[in-house]
């Protein structure tokens, strides 16, 4: 399986480049390290450990949700993409120790690539900042322990979900009311109970070791309820192609727009991917940032959030490619252009999704007053970071991604553009509004972008 990985990458933009990535992953971190004498200036140690430890614990969220992923792989739905998961058919091997594989494949495989080289730069730049060196030792130790419990937990409702959506709904329902009742009752937020957190701050071998077991309790649990779908099995649904489309006949290609929209609520993922790659890990998300009240304004750390969801949001045009190649469109009269241009009528459907979740969080948190500049940053950024997307990517977000010239333009040009329009909003929210010129340079990185990827050969494997 690693080596199937390693060939669908290196197909696609090098071995090079592929090989690149955790290098430069590291080295962002290396030459980060050098502006924490700067940034302690501003920030609180506290706020800054909990920041990173709330981001790894947000990449293991957007990670592992192997339970919708697992019936893809089993079933390879993976176009030419052979990560032999389906092998269980012809050979003695049972599915769930194939799907247990599967899944320790995708963990060593952000391993290497997210969490050991940005452990390892900060580790070597720490003598030179003086740091001790048994500080970050510690942070690499925590910050894989926050990236494997958001990672676990997420691994254990989603193949929940797969297997009981009412199954799921109880558990989520008692997390719910537990925090809840936690929170009234001591008046205390409840991601301080977060164990990489107390570790970091006051280290613990019991704790660790328990850290360690619930971990564990969760992963297992996960493997032990996926349960494959019977390729035998016929589902049936009523003809939704005719009318969806005449819900969508202003948009630029109604037909294709309804066909990626009926493709995800089919395939399980408009909720899966809903819940578990977008409400779960902003609610995480929010829960940490409200820590920060102490050093920033609460209403600054609304408008902090906005930007974070828009990004986020922006990861829904991933949904929509992630299983649709455009190899299946060579056969018919249509554009690399047109297939982008209905992803983007698809994408501005599930936009809906984080304006309504937004206009609920500006009204539990009382800053109901701010509810449109709040939704416009958040819809102006996911709109910009997509066309961002689609000038680097294209069609293929969820593989190019991991080409490091990609990913080092995108985040530069995200950087630049978070740091200007969070300012912007800080000083003034009412301000934020004029983020909306976003849409400018989002329109010319589409227009630009179509124009590339319809000019070069669409990339296979």
């Amino acid at each position: 399986m690693l080596k199937e990985e390693w060939r669908l990458h290196s197909t696609m933009f090098g071995s090079l480049s592929f090989a690149l990535f955790p290098i430069m992953v590291g080295g962002i971190a290396f030459m980060g390290s050098f502006l924490l004498p700067f940034i302690r200036k501003t920030l609180p140690p506290g706020n800054l450990s909990l920041i990173l430890h709330s981001n790894y614990l947000l990449l293991g969220f957007m990670v592992g949700a192997f339970g919708l992923l697992g019936n893809e792989a089993m079933n390879r739905r993976f176009g030419q993409a052979s990560l032999i998961a389906y092998s269980a058919r012809t050979l003695p091997v049972s599915d769930r120790a194939i799907f247990a594989t599967f899944v320790l494949k995708d963990l060593l495989y952000y391993f290497v690539l997210w969490v050991f080289p940005f452990s390892l730069g900060f580790l070597l730049a720490s003598p030179f900042i003086g740091i001790p060196l048994d500080l970050p030792l510690l942070l690499s130790l925590t910050l894989i322990i926050s990236f494997l419990s958001g990672l676990s937990l997420v691994f254990f409702l989603s193949s929940l979900y797969s297997r009981s959506h009412k199954g799921l709904l109880i558990i989520i329902g008692i997390l719910i009311l537990g925090l809840a009742g936690y929170s009234i009752a001591t008046g205390d937020n409840p991601a301080k109970l977060f164990p990489p957190i107390i570790l970091f701050q006051d280290f613990s071998l019991s704790l660790l070791v328990e850290s360690l077991i619930g971990i564990g309790i969760f992963s297992t649990a996960g493997i032990l309820l996926f349960t494959p779908e019977n390729i035998g099995a016929s589902r049936q649904y009523k003809d939704q192609i005719i009318s969806l489309s005449r819900l969508l006949s202003r948009f630029p290609t109604p037909a294709l727009s309804a066909k990626d929209l009926i493709d995800l609520y089919r395939s399980g993922s408009a909720i899966g991917q809903t819940l578990f790659s977008f409400l779960i890990p902003l609610l995480v998300i929010w829960f940490f940032l409200s820590l920060t009240n102490d050093y920033l304004p609460k209403r600054n750390v609304l408008f902090l959030y906005a930007m974070t969801t828009g990004i986020i949001a922006s990861t829904m045009y991933t949904w929509i490619t992630a299983f649709d190649s455009y190899a299946a469109y060579t056969c018919l009269p249509v554009s690399v252009k047109t297939v982008i241009i209905s992803k983007i009528a698809s994408f501005s459907v599930l936009q809906v999704v984080p304006a309504v979740f937004l206009a609920i969080i500006c009204t539990i948190s009382g800053q109901a007053i701010y509810t449109v500049p709040v939704i416009v940053l958040a819809l102006s950024t996911s709109y910009f970071t997509l066309g961002l997307t689609i000038w680097l990517a294209g069609l293929s977000p969820n593989v190019l991604v991991y080409d490091v010239k990609v990913m080092a333009r995108y985040f530069t040009i995200i950087g630049i553009v978070t740091t200007i329009f969070s300012s912007i909003a800080f000083a003034n929210p009412w301000a934020s509004l004029s983020s909306i010129i976003l849409a400018v340079p989002a329109w010319y990185l589409i227009q630009i972008g179509c124009r590339k990827w319809e000019e070069h050969e669409q990339p296979m494997y």
